[in-house]
């Protein structure tokens, strides 16, 4: 690790402004700045991009950890692809990272949705479902009740975290400098780019996959950290590639 850049230290001061922000105003700051599925009644157009910059107030480790990470090699990663680049890689990952996990919700949303419409309800009444957690045993005629379920807990689902992002810095950063040994904070021994990559994206793809998490919690969206990765592994792979240091954004 180098010296700080700018960009890098006006990432985390907001982060932080928005964790410390959001302790203040508790439940109405989810409410606002979290993304929330876009049926849900809390759901606005700007949380697409506020979301990443709110972290769960359940401990400190989760903005802690992220930050640690954009820390540590974002710096290193924008003094190479330079400042413009560096903060369309971040914003990129994070509306990645977002979009894989809306998918998974609305597979999870849609069987559900659509045996309400058969069963012959409206929007409206569907929505209203939604709000009570009440619905009539009709729908039940053309779905399992576990679809049901699927379907109201992807309704109350919510985003928060730097994590796609900062999975598209690991990503891009791990194509850039391969075997680089790094020191990293937290492991006592220098690991090589390409295994903090494996270490940390495998797990969030074991868990997309199976449900189950190996992180010991249940609320962690393992499909936005692989979406951020993919952005970041597919927008670096392009600018290697192409020999972005010619064309370098500053």
């Amino acid at each position: 690790m180098g010296r700080i850049t700018e960009t890098v230290k006006v990432l985390l001061i907001t982060n932080v402004i928005f964790f410390l922000g959001s302790l203040t105003l508790e439940g109405a700051a989810f409410r606002l700045f979290a993304f929330w599925f876009p049926y849900n009644d809390n759901f606005y157009f700007w949380q697409i991009i506020t979301y990443m910059f709110m972290h769960s107030h359940e401990g400190i480790s989760h903005i802690l950890f992220n930050m640690l990470l954009l820390f540590m090699l974002g710096s290193s990663l924008e003094d190479v692809i330079g400042q413009k680049r560096f903060l369309f890689l971040y914003f990129s990952a994070g509306f990645g990272a977002l979009g894989l996990q809306l998918l998974f919700y609305y597979f999870k949303f849609q069987p559900g949705y659509q045996a309400f419409l058969e069963a012959g309800f409206v929007k409206s009444e569907i929505l209203e479902f939604m709000r009570t957690g009440q619905y009539s045993s009709l729908v039940l005629q053309y779905t399992a009740e576990g679809n049901i379920n699927e379907m109201y807990r992807a309704y109350l689902s919510h985003m928060v975290g730097a994590s796609g992002a900062v999975s598209g810095i690991i990503a891009a950063f791990g194509i850039m400098y391969w075997n680089r040994p790094l020191q990293l904070l937290f492991i006592p021994f220098p690991i090589k780019a390409k295994y903090l990559m494996a270490f940390y994206f495998i797990p969030d793809l074991i868990g997309g996959i199976t449900g189950q998490s190996l992180y010991g919690t249940t609320n962690i969206a393992h499909w936005a950290h692989i979406g951020g990765a993919i952005i970041g592994f597919v927008t670096m792979w392009y600018w290697k590639k192409n020999s972005f240091n010619d064309k370098r954004w500053y």
